[in-house]
């Protein structure tokens, strides 16, 4: 650790601990001040916290807004393994067998786009993590709702932010933009990416756009956020064919970012937790991207003709750059990329 971090962490000791013990020894409910303080020093001092006896009895109040599926129970799973105290708010339309037990938050009515919360979740919270903000109306709720009450706010966003999606899509059309896409590379210009799609992806696709949830993150001058943008993620319970790998094999030289959902969901609770990480953007994904044809040279071999790849402009590659993640939080893959893809390739040849 660095000197600097050191001494920072040494001289807020004396104020977290006075706040902590107001906290437990005068049963009263952690103050916003406490709260800032433990979640700016938690990760960074924690083995000096708990020499100092700080943070005994302290568990971190976590929401997850949509966390039942996919990505989000890996993510729900990691932060309760990690000793949050987790709270899940869902439609109860689906589950996930990784799921632990945790308090489930559940209304029916809650679809996407989500503009209304309900009173019960108008708490304050160490941090809520938003799987499904989809656009500017359920962002700008989610805004009202928690500035000022949660001590982080991680948003779950999509690296279609990127100019380089409309170019491949040729709903913005272009010359290609450079690769790897790192964070500051341009954004769309033009919205709604999916509007037209809306029987195929649901209505929500309407008014989807990540750019504009983004947008209001940034905008919010009382919320300490963290933006994180996915590659495409597979695992076994989405993807786990690898459609997105076999279905290009006609465009052996073209690049996508995946990302395996267990190292994606590992990215997302690194960044919600890292100080280094407030108010900043973080590509997430594969160390590095190898062409489809790279890709197929290590799968299993499948049989029949082969797919068309849908008609964009593979002029353009969409590799995502994510050293930044790497560099200056630390984060690390959990599970090996090629091992995993090719495990599932496998199950999945062997199950079809």
């Amino acid at each position: 650790m660095a000197g600097g971090a050191e001494t920072s962490i040494i001289a807020a000791l004396p104020a977290i601990a006075r706040l902590a013990a107001q906290t437990r020894f005068m049963q009263r409910p952690p103050s916003a001040q406490f709260l800032t303080l433990l979640l700016r020093y938690r990760l960074w001092s924690q083995t000096a916290l708990q020499v100092s006896g700080v943070l005994r009895g302290v568990t971190m109040k976590v929401l997850v807004i949509g966390g039942t599926r996919f990505i989000g129970a890996h993510v729900v799973r990691r932060l309760h393994d990690a000793g949050a105290e987790v709270a899940v708010f869902h439609r109860g339309t689906s589950t996930n067998p990784i799921l632990p037990d945790v308090e489930h938050l559940i209304e029916p009515s809650a679809e996407y786009p989500i503009v209304a919360l309900p009173a019960r979740l108008l708490r304050d919270w160490d941090m809520v993590v938003h799987m499904v903000a989809m656009g500017e109306a359920d962002a700008d709720a989610a805004v009202r709702a928690f500035d000022g009450r949660v001590g982080r706010f991680t948003l779950v966003s999509s690296c279609d932010v990127y100019r380089a999606y409309g170019r491949l899509t040729k709903t913005d059309p272009g010359p290609p933009d450079a690769v790897p896409l790192r964070e500051n590379s341009p954004l769309r210009s033009v919205l709604y990416p999916y509007r037209g799609m809306e029987a195929q992806l649901g209505a929500y696709a309407h008014d989807y756009d990540k750019v504009l949830v983004e947008r209001v993150l940034q905008n919010a001058p009382g919320l300490d956020w963290t933006i994180l943008r996915l590659p495409k993620v597979y695992g076994p319970e989405d993807n786990g064919d690898l459609s997105t790998v076999y279905g290009f094999s006609t465009v052996p030289d073209w690049r996508w970012t995946h990302g395996h959902v267990e190292n994606v969901a590992a990215a997302i609770v690194t960044a919600a937790f890292h100080p280094k990480a407030c108010r900043a953007v973080f590509n997430v994904g594969e160390a590095d991207t190898p062409t489809m044809g790279e890709r197929l040279a290590f799968l299993p071999t499948r049989g029949g003709e082969l797919p068309a790849a849908p008609p964009f402009d593979y002029n353009q590659a969409f590799a995502l750059d994510t050293r930044k993640i790497r560099a200056e939080l630390g984060y690390a893959d959990v599970v090996d990329e090629k091992a995993a893809m090719t495990e599932l390739a496998v199950a999945s040849s062997q199950n079809s």
